[in-house]
């Protein structure tokens, strides 16, 4: 796991790859609680035996909108960023999903910095943010997540 301390610190990883998170399978058990948190229970994401007959998919599928509250968990893994008061999770920018994600399968998030900048004391990331899967030939998605930390 990258250990970062400070914002000199975080700029040595301009431009490159800072790491992987672990495994993590998105169950049905989840989809389906994440369909009742956002009343989005479309038959496509809940309805294993429909989705077997109807579902170009042949299973139900992981909420787009699942895939990418995932990042702070899995970022967690791939980066401790320490010696902050506040982090903030500031924005998502241009992304775009390459392929669903099936009940059941496991999803990577790999990082990569793409910008950092001091906004008088507060530091400004955006990491480049890329979900696979084991099977799949394209990303689940790629797109840049922003946040702020305020360091002590």
């Amino acid at each position: 796991m990258l250990i970062i301390n400070s914002f000199n610190e975080y700029k040595e990883y301009l431009g490159k790859e800072l790491g992987t998170s672990n495994w993590h399978a998105i169950s049905q058990e989840q989809i389906n609680k994440f369909a009742t948190a956002t009343q989005d229970a479309q038959w496509i994401h809940t309805d294993a035996e429909r989705c077997k007959t109807e579902s170009p998919f042949g299973s139900p599928i992981a909420h787009g909108y699942l895939t990418l509250s995932l990042i702070p968990y899995l970022w967690k893994q791939i980066a401790d960023i320490r010696n902050v008061k506040m982090e903030v999770n500031y924005g998502i920018e241009s992304f775009k999903f390459g392929q669903p994600v099936i009940a059941g399968e496991e999803v990577q998030l790999h990082a990569k910095l793409e910008a950092i900048s001091d906004l008088r004391g507060i530091t400004k990331v955006v990491i480049q943010a890329k979900l696979t899967t084991k099977t799949g030939k394209k990303p689940v998605y790629t797109g840049n997540v922003v946040f702020l930390y305020h360091f002590n």
